[in-house]
């Protein structure tokens, strides 16, 4: 057998070797905890949904300005017509011109001036669209009816942006002369209702296409 001191060092070992196990095993446990509570997000600092900001015309969808639009209009008697490519006001050439000529009528006057109040108060573009019957027109300064009713799109553009100081960066014109009519060309009533001039108000929020 051997002496004591020499049985006594393995035992001293193996209670050291316990001693470092536990060390170990608490800053496990430590480092566990610290992690899990580095991912908490403390209440004080919560995300908090931002609300959104109201009050500022400018902020609002291009459709709302569009239906404010239709409600002054209304007031002043016209019609207008919300449509996917925007805000449409159709006014029958007797109330714009004389058969043949594309000179504005001073009593279509207060009602362009109505039109240009409003449009004013917007941001967004408007395209003119001037459109005729097929009756083929025997006039010297125009070779067809799209040429006239181009002309008289130019007419009302020249009004919007002279006399009621509407900028021109946001007018265009266009003309179908007798190719999109509104109503059958059969009747009177009908080529009637096809000679118009369309201001539309556009829908900024989408891109613009012509009806079919």
């Amino acid at each position: 057998m051997r002496p004591k001191y020499l049985q006594s060092a393995p035992l001293q070992r193996d209670r050291w070797m316990v001693s470092y196990a536990d060390v170990l095993t608490i800053l496990l446990i430590f480092f566990v905890v610290a992690a899990a509570k580095s991912l908490e997000v403390p209440r004080s600092h919560a995300v908090v949904p931002a609300q959104p900001v109201i009050g500022h015309a400018e902020a609002e969808p291009p459709r709302t300005n569009l239906i404010r639009a239709q409600e002054r209009l209304r007031e002043h008697g016209l019609e207008p017509k919300l449509e996917p490519r925007g805000l449409v006001i159709s006014l029958p050439q007797v109330i714009l011109f004389s058969s043949g000529e594309d000179t504005v009528s001073p009593q279509a006057l207060p009602t362009i001036a109505q039109i240009a109040d409003v449009l004013r108060d917007l941001p967004n573009d408007v395209r003119l669209i001037g459109y005729a019957d097929p009756v083929p027109i025997h006039n010297r300064r125009f070779r067809s009816n799209w040429e006239l009713s181009m002309a008289r799109s130019q007419k009302i553009l020249d009004l919007f942006s002279t006399r009621y100081g509407i900028s021109e960066s946001r007018l265009s014109v266009a003309s179908y002369g007798p190719y999109r009519p509104a109503a059958p060309n059969d009747t009177v009533d009908g080529r009637a209702s096809n000679r118009r001039v369309e201001i539309v108000i556009l829908d900024d929020s989408r891109p613009f296409r012509e009806p079919a």
